[in-house]
């Protein structure tokens, strides 16, 4: 959706008093006239104000100790409101219900080459604005008594809101090259509102690209993140890979870019191709990870990319792809749990669904998808269903209506077998002690033929079933069954 421009403002006075009429900065106002001091509400409130999205940071920024401000706030409220300040950044913050209120002094802001930190000295609302990333966040309302509801509005930000543009306050090449992470906030901005960045801020994002090699990878990805938690994440994408960041950041998604000719036939660009599978996920599913597996599902397939005489192929992609993705999530510092081993499970197993739409689906193959998949059976046919992205509406059509009977058979096979997340009816130890064993390979031979059993239907999922399967199977190998052993 794109949002709706929500401008309640007389354009002469350049007032917006319907904005501020939350009890938090009434208070702001009377302390800060109190003080004889300035004080105005900046940046990501006044932008979602202006385009009616909810938003609960509000950020106040002051002439002077933002801290000291802050904590005369909160005394008012309620003496025994917590604040936290971070005297080290000259801000404190306080949680007040549902809101998150930050309070920071004025300050104007110098650049080392080598580092996105700036050295800070005090400024003026002036400075404070001038050193905001983008027009649409150097908005400011006034809340002392002698500015309280006047939009300051210095680089054309109202206009910037009007016709859906990101653009730095100053030159884009000093804006991104002394906090490169404005480049990957640029984008993330572009994605959410479904803005364009202005032509002079792409270009500046292009020539200062390299410079994202001094953010650290918790900050990219932390960016990287929203883009792909958006409405329609290929906006973000494909921004990367347009301005060269995507190279920089996620080489193994430009590599599947592009088209090749093979006895010919052609393939498709699975750059875009992925593009369109993560837009499908994130139509059906908000969870990050589940937008991650889409987004990798296919990287395996430049190392797998052959040339045959019926054309392009890609085998074992699926496999090769897993492997890619515990060494790409160590280098993004990505985390290395439950998140990592979930993306490389339903990377691995994104064909299984497929394979056995276009097949007569069986028991045994919907058991071992269930056996397979676990949990997660659910998450993995939304990115297969996402996966189908044929110009053939016949042969969408025809995948689609086979993946109904697909879900149908894995609920069918479920609610009959209990699979997923299936547990041994017979343990390792049972099979130890009914043969006097010690660890060795015949018990993984008896415990692997049970599994497969009851997976291939030829015994119920039932301890008995399983235990005369045992008997049977352990006479095969040549066990003896331990004459002291009782059942």
């Amino acid at each position: 959706m794109s949002y709706t421009f929500y401008l309640l403002i007389n354009l002469k006075t350049k007032q917006v008093n319907k904005f501020i009429q939350h009890p938090v900065f009434k208070i702001i106002s009377e302390i800060a006239d109190e003080q004889n001091r300035e004080a105005y509400v900046i940046g990501g409130f006044v932008r979602d104000a202006l385009l009616n999205r909810p938003c609960k940071d509000f950020d106040i920024l002051t002439i002077g100790s933002g801290i000291d401000l802050a904590i005369k706030v909160a005394k008012r409220i309620n003496p025994k409101l917590k604040v936290n300040v971070f005297k080290n950044f000259g801000t404190a913050m306080f949680k007040w219900k549902n809101l998150e209120v930050e309070f920071v002094g004025a300050r104007r802001e110098s650049y080392r080459q080598d580092s996105r930190k700036p050295v800070v000295e005090d400024g003026t609302l002036d400075d404070d604005q001038c050193r905001r990333d983008f027009t649409i966040n150097a908005l400011a309302i006034g809340l002392h008594k002698s500015a309280y509801g006047k939009l300051l509005d210095p680089f054309c930000g109202v206009d910037d809101l009007q016709n859906r543009i990101i653009r730095t306050p100053l030159e884009p090449e000093k804006t991104f090259s002394d906090d490169p992470l404005r480049m990957m906030r640029a984008i993330r901005f572009a994605t959410q509102l479904e803005f364009h960045i202005s032509e002079k801020s792409s270009q500046g994002i292009i020539n200062q690209a390299e410079r994202i090699s001094i953010i650290s990878k918790e900050r990219i990805v932390d960016e990287f993140n929203k883009i792909l938690l958006s409405r329609k994440p290929s906006i973000g994408i494909k921004l990367l890979e347009k301005t060269g960041l995507l190279t920089l950041i996620l080489p193994e998604i430009t590599e599947m870019k592009g088209v090749s000719e093979c006895e010919g036939k052609s393939h498709k660009d699975n750059f875009l191709h992925t593009c369109i599978v993560v837009d499908n996920v994130a139509q059906n599913s908000d969870n990050l990870w589940l937008r991650w597996a889409a987004l990798l599902h296919d990287i395996g397939k430049p190392e797998t990319k052959r040339c045959s005489a019926h054309g392009w192929t890609f085998h074992g992609h699926e496999a090769v792809g897993a492997n890619i993705i515990e060494p790409l999530f160590r280098r993004m510092k990505l985390p290395l749990n439950d998140k990592m081993k979930y993306v490389k499970k339903l990377v691995m197993l994104h064909l299984r669904p497929i394979v056995l739409a276009q097949d007569i689906v069986t028991d045994s193959a919907i058991r071992r998808l269930l056996f397979d998949a676990g949990d997660d059976t659910d998450d993995l046919m939304i990115l297969c269903e996402a996966d189908i992205t044929s110009a053939n509406d016949e042969r969408v059509r025809r995948y689609f209506q086979n993946f109904k009977l697909v879900r149908q058979k894995l609920k069918e096979i479920e609610e009959k077998d209990a699979i997923r997340n299936w547990q041994a009816p017979i343990s390792g130890d049972l099979i130890m002690k009914a043969y006097d064993l010690k660890p060795c390979r015949e018990i993984g031979i008896i415990k692997a033929a049970i599994k497969d059993a009851i997976l291939d239907g030829v015994i119920a999922n039932k301890y008995e079933a399983a235990y005369q399967f045992m008997l049977k199977k352990g006479k095969e190998i040549g066990l003896v069954l331990n004459s002291e052993y009782e059942k």
